[in-house]
This record gives structure tokens, C-alpha cells and sequence, in this order.
């Protein structure tokens, strides 16, 4: 066994298998006075049948986050119904694990069923028709979880690739440019102490870190609050470099906004995509040259991985006065949807936690950047 191998063996409490003697605390003790430490779940977690991630997820986390099942499509697929089965599963569990627990997301362009947009004929619908349907979604689905969920994206990915402005979307077309503000109104209302986030991918490219300060200096000058500015962190080994990351933090504070790292992966595989990023609408066809790992990740990028976390927690660290969360989208390697996009079938290894429920060479290199 090559010695990086051997770093760390951080174990399940519960599940018959000892500390290692370095990977002797949890995640979220060792970062306790920084920021919050968390993880993105999916229903298999949150309902107990994956015990074995429930238990990681219970041993090294303080913040959750819900993959998909607050999205409208899910929690109010038709105009007259609401599923909360699964998000009160989700809600429960973060209030009997004492998490901060997030909720995930009120507006965004994908994800949202057509008939929001559509009159009873399936034309487009109005904009008063639209804001109806917007208040009325955010106060029954904010409302309902008033006081338990802690902080809410409210707009997700509003801001365009290429240039930074406003992205063509249905709720742009038919609201207008102060849709997010109308978002943050209504989210505002149903629960006035909840934190209330911008949230998007791609932030520390110039132009959209740009956009997203102009959106944000909008709603500002609205008398809108703007509790944090989530930078999804779906970032490559090598790009974006550390440099074009602490601008954008930087940047973000500068607004009197609080930043956090909401969507956290590693993409170690050959990406085809025109960018690094996470525009789920881009999508490839399966190509061998693109999943190269399929037995395994060999030792030299095991190490890379490792260095990349490292460094990506030093800099959040150095930035612990304004960084309140660090949230890694899946709790291991098999969960991430890195295995299907932006081709279905790949053989992913982006998280910190490995597909037997085992803790990587990374995870003992990101505590020792909290020591």
C-alpha cells in the first residue's frame, strides 16, 4: 500500500469499524468555528433506506442541503398539488440531527413544471397569472417549513454564460427583470427570519461575478436583503485556479453579502463541456475517451484530488469571516450526479467520501488546513 493510501481510514460511527489514528474528528468539529460543513442528500438518505450514508452523513455534517425534492417539479408538480412526503422526511431529519438546514430552490429555469407558465389554454401565461402562482408557491412551500429550514435559494442561476446579463428565461419573458426581486419579497414574507440566497455556478468567471453584483445591487437598492451568495463550486483539478475563486469572494463580501460553497465537486474526469460548470441542459453522448476511470482512480490523480481539496479549504479558511457554509453536492462518489452528466454512465470520483462509504486521502488533507 502506497503511503497516501494509508493517510486516512475515518470510519463509520456505528457501523462496526474503528477511527483511524490521524482522521480522529469529524468534518464539521474541526471546522466548527468557521463555517458549517454539509452535504446535498437525496431521498434514499433522508428516508433511512442508505443506512450506511445516513450515518456518515449524521457523523461528519452540521448543514444539509436538498438535492432535488424541494424543486417545484417535485414538491408541486400540478397547480392544485403539493407532495411533502418527501420534503418533510428531509426537514424532520435536519431537526433531529440538530443541521442547518437548507432549502433548495424557490425560482430557477429548469426543473419548473410548463403549466406555471401557460393560461388554462396553453398559451403563455400573464404576468400578473405568473406572480400569482410565484407568491402563492413560495408562501405554502417557505411557509410550511417556517422556522425549520434556515436559509432558502430563493433564485438560482439567473445570470447568462457569455456576457453576464439577465438569462432569457420564461420567468424573465413574462415577469420582467424584477423577478428576482419579486422572489425575495414573497420569501421574505412567508418567513422573516430565514436566510435568503442568490445562488449560481461559474462565479468566479468575470463577466457573470459581474452580472450576479449588478442583480444583487438591484435588488439592494429595492430595500432587498441579500443574506449570502452561493457559489456552486463545480470546479475541475486544475480550473478555475484559486486566484479567480478568491476574487469572486472577495468581490461578494465587498456587497455586505455573506458567501457560501453550496454545490462542491471535483470533476476528475475529461470534461467535454465548452466550460467548467453545471448547465444540466448541455448534455453528450457516452464516449469512452470521457470515462476513463472505471476500475478505479489511479494513485497520481487520487493525489491531485487530494491536493485540489486541500488548497480549495485553505482558501475558504482564509476567508472564514465571510464564508458561513461549505456544502459538497453528495455524500459519496456513487451519489454524485457527476456519474451522469454531462454523460449518462460515467464512473465519477468528485466527492471526499468514496463509493464504500470510506473517507479519501482528501478528507485527512482538508483537517489538516483546520488545524
Amino acid at each position: 500500500m502506497k503511503p497516501q493510501k494509508a493517510l486516512v481510514y475515518l470510519t463509520l460511527a456505528g457501523l462496526g469499524l474503528g477511527f483511524g489514528p490521524k482522521a480522529d474528528r469529524p468534518l464539521k468539529d474541526a471546522f466548527k468555528k468557521d463555517f458549517y460543513v454539509g452535504a446535498a442528500l437525496n431521498y434514499r438518505q433522508i428516508s433511512g433506506r442508505d443506512t450506511k450514508s445516513t450515518a456518515l452523513i449524521k457523523q461528519q455534517f452540521n448543514t444539509i442541503s436538498p438535492e432535488n425534492l424541494l424543486k417545484w417539479e417535485a414538491v408541486h408538480p400540478q397547480p392544485d398539488q403539493y407532495n411533502f412526503k418527501p420534503a418533510d422526511d428531509y426537514v424532520a431529519f435536519g431537526q433531529q440531527n440538530k443541521m442547518f438546514t437548507i432549502g433548495h430552490t424557490l425560482m430557477w429555469h429548469q426543473q419548473t413544471p410548463k403549466w406555471v407558465f401557460e393560461d388554462a389554454a396553453g398559451k403563455p401565461a400573464s404576468r400578473e397569472l405568473v406572480l400569482k402562482r410565484l407568491e402563492e408557491h413560495i408562501n405554502t412551500v417557505v411557509g410550511r417549513y417556517k422556522g425549520k429550514i434556515a436559509g432558502w435559494d430563493v433564485v438560482n442561476e439567473a445570470i447568462d454564460d457569455q456576457q453576464g446579463d439577465l438569462r432569457k428565461t420564461k420567468w424573465l419573458e413574462i415577469i420582467g427583470e424584477d423577478f428576482a426581486a419579486k422572489a425575495f419579497e414573497y420569501a421574505r414574507k412567508a418567513d422573516p427570519k430565514a436566510e435568503l440566497y442568490y445562488n449560481d455556478y461559474s462565479l468566479y468567471r468575470p463577466e457573470k461575478r459581474a452580472g450576479v453584483i449588478k442583480l444583487v445591487k438591484s435588488l439592494q437598492a429595492k430595500g432587498i436583503k441579500v443574506d449570502a451568495i452561493g457559489m456552486q463550486g463545480h470546479y475541475g483539478l486544475t480550473k478555475p485556479s484559486l486566484e479567480q475563486v478568491e476574487a469572486s469572494i472577495v468581490a461578494f463580501s465587498q456587497l455586505g453579502c455573506k458567501v457560501n460553497f453550496t454545490e462542491l465537486d471535483i470533476d476528475v474526469l475529461p470534461n467535454p463541456s465548452r466550460r467548467q460548470g453545471a448547465d444540466i441542459a448541455e448534455t453528450f453522448a457516452a464516449d469512452a475517451k470521457y470515462n476513463v476511470y472505471t476500475t478505479g482512480l489511479p494513485d497520481s490523480v487520487q493525489q491531485q484530488l487530494t491536493k485540489r481539496y486541500a488548497d480549495l479549504f485553505a482558501l475558504f479558511r482564509k476567508h472564514r469571516n465571510v464564508i458561513d457554509r461549505v456544502t459538497l453536492w453528495g455524500v459519496t462518489d456513487a451519489d454524485s450526479w457527476l456519474n451522469d452528466w454531462p454523460i449518462k454512465g460515467r464512473t465519477s470520483y468528485p466527492l471526499l467520501f468514496d463509493r464504500n462509504y470510506q473517507p479519501k486521502p482528501a478528507v485527512q488533507a482538508v483537517l489538516q488546513t483546520a488545524r
